[in-house]
Order: structure tokens, then C-alpha cells, then sequence
């Protein structure tokens, strides 16, 4: 009998697929469910500030996976987001702002601190904001790209800082009780909670935006944007569209930082904290989501830690990010395969 009659098993594609996403989703459903059991253990521990700071890394990783969409799947460097960031917090903190003072928002509208009223008109205006910003800057590319955002930003914070009825420089409280429909929000666990089930949410979107028709010809420009062109596609429509929902869902972000501190300033929408947004990414990785969720959780736990041992804890944080960036190439995100190709490796030996 030769070779050619022997019966050829069929390859179930099927299969090998849904592996091949259970090993990607395997690391990011891990850190969300480790996420998900400190704030009991927290309580148990008497020590409340943690939430705090999970509330800030679920917010801050939930920026890290939308800028990703046009800075990892895009390959555009934008320091304009800690600015999106800030237009989303001011506009929940405004409307709060004219519902205590009871006056009318441009003599036209009522404020509310109602979040299922303010949060959706805050990602409406910051992602118009995205697409206007977005449309002139992304005529430019490279480094021009990379000023004119930075431009736009610092442009944003002036605006803010110049505006003393909000508060100037000093930034806004939200005194109001901020609420969704008729549920009191000012519980910090539940609050963290519903970040966390926002954050989940936006890295299934990221995930399927990243396998879609649009996202890989998102990454084809980011490699060969004329072969693109060839095909057809608009290069310039297709990177509107994602830095307009990338800067929508910053926006998200940034009303939810804004309720969670009961407070905005100018400060939040430093160029410095943009470029920590993609620190993030870098160090976590920019070809998946994955890897921006990892890079903005250790970003913000070496932060959290270091700034509580040391007062030159920004000199050992900047060798630490330089020693990964050295190290791994390819961002934390390279840790998942490597483990698994060793664990692979050593089921083998044995």
C-alpha cells in the first residue's frame, strides 16, 4: 500500500481557530478576573486606597486599548489623547456644574447629573471633537503627525485653563451626586466594578475592530499604504473613522476619571500624560489588546509602588521602562508565548 492511498485526516479549521483565541483571550480574561477579587481582599485588609488605584488602572487601561486602535493597528503616534481625555471629564463636570448653579449651559441647555444623560453627550462632543482634530492632522504623517497632535492638545489645555468660570487653572469640582437613572453610584466598589465591565467591554470591541475588514486594512496602511490605495480604499476616511472612536471611547474614559475624582482640571490633559498613554502601549505591546491592557496595569502599579518607596521614584521608573524596552521588544505581550512555548516545551521533555 503506498503513501498516497493512506487516509488523510481532514484539518478541522474550526478548531484551530477557537485555540488560537482561547490562548489570546486566555491572559486578558486572567488579569480581569485577578483585577476583579482585590477589592474584596482589599476590605478584608482595611486598606480602601487600593480601589482607588484599580479604579485608575481599569480608566487609564481603557485609554491605553483605544489609543491602540490607531496607534497599534494604525501605527500613528497621537499625544493629542490626555486632551480627549479631559474634553469627556469637563463635559460631564459642566453639565454637574450648571445643575447645582442652576442656570442654563449656553442659555439653551439644562445640566444634569444624570451620567446616562451626560456620559453619551460627552462621547458625542469629544467624538466630534476626534473627527475635526482627527481630519486635519491626519493629512500630515510621521513626525508631523506627532506635532501637530501635540499641538492640538496643548491647544485644548490653554482653552480649559482660560476658562474661570469652570474653574481656570484649578480645575472643576463636581459637587453634585452623580448617578445613572435612579442608581447612586458613590459606592467606590461598585464604581470600579463598572469600570472594570466597561473596560471588558471595550477590549471585546477592540478584539473584533482588530479581526474586522476594517481593521486589517487599518494595519495594511499602517505597512503599505500605497498597495492599499491600489485596492481601492480611501487611506484617509478609514484613519478619520478610527481616531474618531478611539477618541470617543477615550472620552468614555475621561467621564468616568472625572466622576470617580468628583473632579477635572487642565492637569489631566497634559501632553506628559499623553505620552504615558503610549508609554503604556509600548511597554505592554502595540499589537494587541492584550498588550495594552498589561502595559497600562504595570505602568500604573510600578507608579503606585515606587511613588510610595522612594521620592526619586520617577528616576527608577524611567530605568525600569527603559530596561523593558531593551529587554522586550515586542512589549510585555511577549511574555504570554514565550510562557507557552516553554511550558510546551518541558510537557515534552517529561
Amino acid at each position: 500500500m503506498s503513501t498516497t492511498d493512506l487516509p488523510v485526516k481532514p484539518v478541522d479549521r474550526k478548531a484551530g481557530t477557537m485555540s488560537i483565541r482561547a490562548v489570546q483571550w486566555a491572559p486578558i480574561v486572567i488579569l480581569l478576573l485577578a483585577l476583579a477579587v482585590v477589592p474584596p481582599l482589599a476590605l478584608a485588609m482595611d486598606e480602601p486606597f487600593a480601589i482607588r488605584i484599580l479604579t485608575r488602572i481599569a480608566i487609564f487601561a481603557i485609554v491605553a486599548v483605544s489609543l491602540n486602535i490607531v496607534l497599534g493597528y494604525g501605527g500613528l503616534v497621537s499625544l493629542m489623547h490626555a486632551s480627549l481625555f479631559g474634553v469627556g471629564g469637563y463635559v460631564v463636570a459642566i453639565l454637574a456644574y450648571h445643575e447645582m448653579e442652576g442656570d442654563l449651559l449656553f442659555g439653551l441647555f439644562q445640566g444634569t447629573s444624570d451620567l446616562a444623560i451626560s456620559i453619551p453627550v460627552a462621547v458625542a462632543v469629544v467624538a466630534l471633537v476626534s473627527a475635526v482634530l482627527g481630519a486635519v492632522s491626519l493629512r500630515t504623517s510621521g513626525s508631523y503627525f506627532i506635532m501637530i497632535t501635540l499641538a492640538f492638545n496643548q491647544m485644548l489645555y490653554f482653552f480649559f485653563v482660560a476658562l474661570q468660570q469652570y474653574g481656570g487653572d484649578d480645575g472643576l469640582q463636581i459637587l453634585s451626586s452623580m448617578h445613572f437613572v435612579s442608581l447612586e453610584i458613590g459606592g467606590r466598589v461598585l464604581f470600579f466594578y463598572i469600570c472594570l465591565a466597561i473596560l471588558a467591554v471595550v477590549l471585546v470591541l477592540a478584539a473584533v475592530l482588530a479581526e474586522s475588514r476594517f481593521g486589517m486594512l487599518l494595519r495594511a496602511m499602517a505597512q503599505n499604504e500605497r498597495r492599499v490605495v491600489a485596492l481601492g480604499a480611501s487611506p484617509l476616511r478609514y484613519k478619520v473613522v478610527a481616531f474618531m472612536l478611539s477618541g470617543a471611547i477615550t472620552g468614555l474614559a475621561g467621564t468616568l476619571w472625572a466622576t470617580s475624582q468628583n473632579f477635572i482640571s487642565p492637569a489631566d490633559m497634559s501632553w506628559v500624560r499623553s505620552a504615558d498613554f503610549v508609554v503604556m502601549i509600548v511597554l505592554g505591546g502595540m499589537t494587541t489588546a492584550w498588550g495594552a491592557l498589561a502595559g497600562a496595569v504595570m505602568f500604573l502599579l510600578l507608579e503606585a509602588v515606587l511613588s510610595a518607596w522612594t521620592t526619586y521614584w520617577q528616576l527608577v521608573f524611567g530605568i525600569l521602562i527603559i530596561g523593558s524596552a531593551m529587554t522586550l521588544r515586542g512589549g510585555l505581550s511577549d511574555l504570554w508565548p514565550a510562557l507557552l512555548g516553554r511550558t510546551k516545551f518541558n510537557r515534552e521533555r517529561h
